[in-house]
């Protein structure tokens, strides 16, 4: 059976409740995200054998936390390293109508931000492995974060395992000399299925089209362009996934995705979503969406795009990085479940 396997850093996410502006009231509500542990949440409740990897402080409360809320979803954390440094915190403003979501960044000096190669067992985090997942936010943090990813995917290829990455960029996060670009080209050498918006594939990758993304409506045969121009510059890479969104508002998107797997085009159906409870962790939804729908449905990719895009529309509805949802709702949603009737 596929076991999935994601790396990277989980934080400690504060968020004030009802909407709320930071500081507004007293309060902050306390859980846990991050871009890789959001996907290995979603491959575990799909049923998917899953681990997670990071470096987390030793004797740290928060920590221990972190790994009790991730045992919960049945993930294995045995391959969790226990290193210097501290946890990472995340504070989100979440955004409504046109106010937009801001994230305001504390890690640095984190447990994954000092862990170097050789920190990780490689070879125990890959037993019995299939599929490897890591993002473009990991190599952001610092040199030895991206040294050590670098040494992540290239033992995975090594193994045999198949690896995908999300390319994620993150501007606030490149601040330690490299540019995305320099890291994330030699890194994405080694993935064989892309997830990206065209934002990430411009500034990682260096490679964009011409979009308007605060349009409301968006041309998708230019990303057949953008897929073809990607899947050129990296041929080992497999498939590229491209998310579609289209901002009316913090509170209203279009919600799509489009994949080129150098045999065919795929785009989805478009999701409207209004009333958006939480589009933090939607990306991360749609990448376990496509590693489930991938390993699932291997000889019908189309399928698999669907159940992708059905995964993270539904994502947006609930609060916290986390998708909470089984492969039953997603198929419910893909056939055509979304009128939102009490079920009784």
């Amino acid at each position: 059976m596929a076991k999935v396997v994601t790396f990277g850093e989980i934080m400690l996410r504060l968020a004030p409740p009802n909407f709320e502006r930071p500081m507004q009231s007293a309060m902050f509500v306390a859980t846990y995200g991050g871009g890789e542990a959001n996907v290995a949440v979603s491959t575990a409740n799909y049923g998917l054998p899953t681990s997670y990897v990071t470096v987390v402080p030793p004797k740290h409360p928060v920590a221990d936390g972190c790994i009790a809320e991730l045992r919960r979803f049945g993930i294995d954390t045995g391959s969790i390293v226990r290193g210097a440094g501290r946890m990472g915190i995340y504070f989100l403003e979440p955004g409504a109508n046109q106010r937009p979501s801001k994230v305001t960044y504390d890690r640095d000096d984190t447990a994954i931000a000092l862990a170097k190669p050789g920190d990780i067992d490689w070879d125990q985090a890959f037993d019995g492995a299939t599929w490897f997942h890591i993002t473009g936010i990991t190599p952001a943090i610092s040199q030895s974060a991206a040294d050590l990813s670098m040494e992540s995917v290239k033992k995975a290829r090594e193994k045999g395992l198949t690896v995908s990455c999300d390319f994620n960029y993150r501007k606030n996060l490149w601040r330690y000399g490299k540019t995305a670009q320099e890291v994330m080209t030699a890194l994405v050498k080694y993935v064989e299925v892309g997830i990206a918006n065209e934002e990430d594939c411009q500034k990682s990758l260096g490679i964009s089209i011409d979009v308007d993304v605060e349009s409301g409506e968006l041309d998708v045969e230019q990303y057949r362009t953008l897929s073809d121009k990607v899947l050129t510059a990296f041929p080992d890479m497999k498939a590229l996934a491209i998310t579609l969104r289209e901002s009316v508002s913090a509170s209203h998107n279009g919600w799509s995705a489009v994949l080129n797997d150098r045999e065919n085009f795929f785009h989805s159906r478009k999701y409207d979503i209004t009333h958006i409870v939480d589009r933090v962790g939607g990306g991360d939804s749609f990448s376990g969406g496509m590693i489930y729908g991938l390993i699932t449905y291997p000889d019908d990719h189309e399928t698999a795009l669907e159940f992708a895009v059905a995964a993270s529309c539904l994502k947006h509805s609930i609060p916290g990085d986390f998708n909470r949802f089984s492969a039953d709702e997603v198929i419910s949603l893909m056939k055509g479940g979304g009128s939102g009737r009490v079920q009784r």
